[in-house]
């Protein structure tokens, strides 16, 4: 998809998967003067022409900040990944792991589960999450598929006893913010990001003024809590 826009267009933005096949793709359209930003999630870190998201690492770190305070006690805790080659998925994992190995040390992080941001997989695998570990404190959402977790806690009525922690504000998660069965929601400003996507692609375009080459633009997350809708 991405070597068919060769011709068609300037500058693309576009959201993938941090994969060497990806990163061919994008040296191939460098070199027919088609500069490529990667959107939400990193890749082809050295061929593209910058980033713009989320720092994902902060994300998961805010993630973890918000499980380790609601946990209530030790136990483990659970975290959903799209997939293994989403980069700002496994950015997110790290940093959840990683405050919570610094700052939780009493919360035991389960493998991390691939639900391919699926609804459907998600709250099968949360409902077996539930059955199987008695002593589950908490769930994090690091990309799609929230809407399950969401049903399967409701189903389960551990609402408010189980810490969840979702990456989107929709309609499904405000009213699971609402009811209590989702603590924290990390949401993308989606506005600003479009806004200043635009921006910096025509500029570098138009005028040839585009960030460094290979820069970082990070958006703050919107943090979205019950007593804040």
């Amino acid at each position: 998809q991405l070597r068919r826009m060769a011709g068609r267009c300037d500058v693309l933005a576009a959201t993938a998967v941090n994969h060497p096949e990806v990163t061919a793709a994008v040296e191939d359209l460098r070199a027919q003067r088609l500069r490529v930003f990667s959107l939400l999630s990193d890749f082809a870190q050295g061929a593209r022409a910058g980033y713009l998201g989320l720092n994902n690492l902060k994300v998961g770190r805010t993630a973890g900040w918000m499980i380790g305070l609601a946990a209530g006690g030790p136990g483990k805790v659970a975290v959903f990944v799209g997939g293994h080659r989403w980069h700002g998925h496994d950015l997110r994992e790290t940093g959840f792991r990683s405050y919570l190995r610094e700052s939780a040390p009493d919360l035991q992080v389960l493998e991390p589960l691939v639900n391919l941001e699926t609804r459907q997989l998600t709250y099968e695998a949360v409902l077996a999450l539930i059955a199987r570990h008695p002593d589950l404190r908490g769930i994090y959402v690091a990309g799609g598929g929230m809407e399950g977790a969401i049903a399967a806690v409701r189903e389960a009525g551990r609402g408010g006893e189980l810490a969840l922690v979702v990456s989107a504000l929709t309609p499904e998660s405000r009213a699971g913010l609402a009811e209590g069965v989702v603590t924290l929601v990390t949401d993308t400003p989606l506005e600003k990001l479009c806004r200043e996507m635009f921006a910096r692609m025509a500029g570098l375009v138009l005028e040839g003024a585009g960030p460094a080459e290979g820069a970082q633009h990070f958006l703050p997350p919107d943090l979205n809590v019950r007593e804040s809708l």
